[in-house]
């Protein structure tokens, strides 16, 4: 008789990491367990899942597209989905809204202009607004 299930065949085994996906706007970081080999398209899908199942707030939709993963320490360009989330070496990310393009039309040509939603901002503005120290003298 069999007391336990047998798991079944994972594929090959990584490397497995800890991570923690920070959203903008959120209370706190989201954590969980993924194979160093995984796209960061897959990251960002299991983050949306994650924080919908929990129901924090802001709400921010199912489309993986509209949102970009950042890695802090590394630099400031987005990582690209296709590149695997153990290529940077590092366990915190923070994940962002894309803004919004909307087309318009001027003078018959077509243009681009990005809109963002007020209050959304840049990560990077953010972070250093939230560091701002004001030592006020006596």
């Amino acid at each position: 008789m069999l007391l336990y299930k047998q798991k079944k065949n994972q594929g090959p085994k990584g490397n497995r990491l800890l991570i923690s996906v920070t959203v903008l706007g959120s209370s706190g970081p989201i954590r969980f367990v993924v194979n160093e080999e995984e796209l960061v398209a897959a990251v960002i899908d299991t983050t949306l899942k994650s924080y919908a199942r929990e129901g924090r707030l802001p709400v921010l939709g199912s489309n993986l597209n509209d949102f970009l993963l950042y890695c802090p320490s590394a630099g400031s360009d987005a990582l690209s989905p296709w590149e695997t989330i153990g290529s940077q070496g590092v366990r915190n990310f923070m994940l962002c809204k894309k803004p919004k393009t909307e087309k318009r039309e001027d003078d018959g040509r077509s243009a681009e202009a990005i809109t963002t939603r007020k209050g959304s901002g840049n990560w990077k503005a953010w972070i250093n607004k939230s560091l701002n120290l004001k030592i006020s003298s006596h």
